[in-house]
């Protein structure tokens, strides 16, 4: 047990209440009260001594002989039949409850995990993931914003991190909410029946996780747990033992996903409360770390540290007694005015803006603090990327787990523009991160790759005609059209010819991309979508088959009349033909070692009435396709092109002016530069993949003036109609000074 101050031990803040609605509606507001009347003392209802100034803060915390953690864990009251799986010596050597030795030599094993640099690594799986969580809500309009958002994030994180899958998705979460009653029972009571419903699950979820460290000792992966199994002395025995491992893995489940969690969402109320600050990030992505920064300073996540006092002390003119317990007040010495400017002000542009006390001082310095800076400010990037009229529910309602050492938010209700999906689709990357679940060899060149979430997530629906951005494994990023079934949520597939003159892209996915492996995918995009029609003929030349396969699936089941022309150089070349049989005479199967160059001329005849065209494949098919069928009403015939079409210039271009409107920047695009550069380097956000007008990722509403249209994507109708433009390719038309562009 704690050694406690008597009842009547001065001095003591008598208007302080840690289970009041003051406090946990703002800590260090409620605290601040406290320190004018007393810097240091007396709560009875933790038994403690509290420290709410800056300096003695520093004091306590850099000083572990003085002031030790031990009693953070050691008084943990571990239940009579559980002691022989989780003896007291060993839940005493919690990374947050041990003092050097053990401390260091434990901390030394898990550090490697959560270096800056290993962390930084993670951001983009950590973008993806977060794009991946709000397409499942963005179209409400309202939701709950810890559970949706917030806390799936870090769990998500932290479970990839750790190397386990998603069937341990359920335990995990529950482990994190089990091990912050555990720790709390040190110094807050855990009463019945509650302390046996949790002790039951703690057990048997840390039995589980050392199967799964004894697993990895054998057959080590690339993962926190493998790290920390592979740890060995220099006699070649673990530097740490499988339940040693496997409570650090609990302190990670908690500490790795919860506190994170709590701070982004106070930053959302915080920036609720300072708008100027959110349209200041918005515009400026690079102050998301600063807006963490000035949040966890604000409100730690973790109001209090707690250490106990190994000798006679005096802190804040009070004497403390050795055995005593002393809790560090956080969020006051985060705000104590002798230490911070204008404390309560929510300022993103401090000097100093990781000098809080958030992630503490000195040896207990929150190891998977790079963890948390990266993942909070990467969240919040992206949910207000995605939703920039996300705010709290006008008046909500206080919801907090009722705990003094971490308040822990259990919700905070959250209203948005629905309108807000439509309006940033081009304006956010959206990617995420697919495992390769099947590759097979379709044709002699032509391999397809299914892909699919890791944990089994749906995936966003998608149209005919659509195609995907995939991050090569050597680094290009290449656009290919989704070829499975529409219908199919859990996966999507794409076919890969190995070109002979390849740039790298097709190239390393045919060396590198094998069943297991993980490829970065961007969201799919549509500029050949099937309209709607009684009847259809599709050419397909090689590659070129693999936006019309979803496009016939689609056909056949509005019932409507259609014809494949699929030509190839030889039959051994061409790809999904097995798959293609079952529509029998339909499909018109003509390779060119066999039967010369398709006849399009013959094929595209007299006008057919109601019929649409739809070619896909080599530029030479496509053009031939074109004159085959001038003949034939204007918007009949539909292409894509894998590469840019040929424009033969006979004028050098112009310099004019283009004015972004939304951004209010007006900038001059000289000859040989293009509006996104100039877009980009101005500031205005401009998304882009292949940067030669055949993906359509950078098209952008006209408001005023015309376009030369050099992209491969808009029919001549549409770059006619002069109503947007790609502006990757496009200018200016000769003799318009300026356009004026929606960016």
């Amino acid at each position: 047990m704690t050694s406690q101050p008597s009842t009547g031990r001065c001095p003591v803040a008598h208007g302080f209440d840690a289970m009041s609605d003051d406090y946990y509606h703002d800590p260090a507001r409620h605290l601040a009260k406290a320190r004018e009347e007393h810097p240091v003392f007396s709560y009875h209802y933790l038994g403690a001594w509290i420290v709410t100034r800056r300096e003695d803060a520093e004091t306590v915390l850099g000083d572990w002989q003085a002031f030790s953690s031990a009693a953070n864990s050691a008084t943990i009251d571990v239940p009579e039949r559980y002691r022989e799986i989780m003896p007291p010596e060993l839940i005493s050597q919690m990374l947050v409850g041990s003092d050097p030795p053990t401390h260091t030599a434990h901390r030394s094993v898990a550090q490697r995990g959560f270096t800056k640099d290993r962390m930084q690594a993670l951001q983009p799986e950590i973008e993806a993931r977060a794009h991946r969580i709000i397409d499942k809500f963005e179209t409400r309009g309202t939701g709950e914003l810890v559970q949706d958002f917030c806390l799936e994030l870090t769990t998500q994180t932290i479970m990839a991190h750790l190397g386990l899958s998603y069937q341990d998705d359920p335990m995990m979460r529950q482990l994190r909410d089990d091990f912050f009653r555990v720790l709390a029972s040190a110094q807050e009571p855990l009463e019945e029946p509650e302390r046996s419903e949790v002790w039951d699950r703690f057990i048997e979820a840390n039995l589980h996780l050392r199967a799964i460290v004894d697993e990895r000792r054998d057959n080590p992966g690339e993962d926190l747990i493998s790290d920390m199994a592979s740890v060995r002395d220099k006699d070649g025995t673990p530097t740490l033992s499988t339940a040693q491992i496997t409570l650090h893995l609990a302190e990670f489940a908690a500490a790795g996903t919860d506190t994170t969690a709590q701070a982004m969402a106070n930053a959302v109320l915080f920036l609720d409360a300072n708008p100027d600050t959110l349209a200041e990030a918005i515009a400026d992505p690079q102050l998301w770390p600063r807006v963490f920064e000035e949040t966890v300073r604000r409100r730690p996540s973790s109001t209090f540290a707690s250490r106990q006092a190994q000798c006679d002390v005096e802190l804040g003119g009070v004497h403390i007694q050795r055995g005593e317990m002393i809790w560090i007040a956080l969020a006051s010495a985060n705000t104590d005015p002798t230490w911070a400017d204008r404390p309560f002000e929510f300022d993103i542009h401090r000097p100093d803006p990781e000098g809080h006390l958030a992630f503490t001082q000195g040896r207990h310095t929150c190891l998977g603090q790079s963890l948390a800076r990266v993942q909070g400010s990467t969240g919040l990037q992206v949910l207000f990327d995605r939703l920039p009229s996300l705010r709290p529910e006008p008046d909500f309602e206080l919801d907090f787990v009722r705990m003094a050492l971490l308040p822990v938010r259990r919700s905070l209700p959250v209203i948005w523009d629905p309108a807000d999906v439509e309006r940033q689709r081009n304006r956010v990357m959206r990617q995420r991160e697919l495992e390769i679940v099947e590759r097979r060899t379709e044709s002699g060149d032509v391999v397809s790759l299914t892909l699919a979430h890791p944990d089994g997530d749906p995936l966003p629906q998608w149209a005919p005609g659509a195609h995907i951005d995939v991050h090569t494994p050597e680094g290009p990023v290449r656009q290919y059209s989704l070829c499975s079934s529409p219908e199919r949520t859990d996966r999507w597939r794409i076919g890969v010819l190995a070109e002979r003159d390849s740039r790298g892209g097709s190239r390393s996915l045919h060396e590198s991309a094998t069943e297991g492996s993980t490829l970065t995918i961007g969201w799919p995009r549509n500029n050949f979508p099937l309209r709607e029609s009684p009847r259809y003929l599709f050419v397909a030349g090689g590659i070129g088959i693999t936006p019309i396969l979803p496009m016939i699936e689609q056909a056949e089941t509005q019932g409507a009349d259609w014809q494949l022309l699929y030509g190839g150089r030889s039959r051994s070349s061409m790809a999904f033909l097995g798959e293609l049989a079952r529509y029998g005479d339909r499909v018109t199967v003509r390779p060119e070692d066999e039967y010369g160059l398709l006849d399009l001329d013959g094929w595209f005849g007299a006008p057919a009435e109601s019929t649409l065209l739809y070619c896909c494949g080599p530029e030479p098919l496509l053009q031939a396709a074109e004159r085959a069928s001038a003949h034939w009403p204007a918007g009949a015939l539909h292409v894509e092109r894998f590469s840019p079409k040929t424009i033969v210039r006979t004028e050098p271009d112009e310099e004019f002016e283009v004015e972004f409107t939304e951004s209010g920047i007006t900038a001059t695009v000289p000859a040989g530069r293009t509006i996104l550069e100039v877009a980009e380097e101005a500031g205005v956000t401009a998304l882009s993949s292949c940067k030669e007008g055949t993906c359509g990722t950078c098209e952008t509403p006209i408001r005023a003036g015309r376009a030369d249209h050099r992209d491969s994507i808009l029919t001549g109708t549409e770059q006619g109609a002069n109503t947007s433009m790609m502006i990757c390719v496009s200018r200016a038309e000769k003799g318009c000074p300026k356009l004026k562009l929606e960016r």
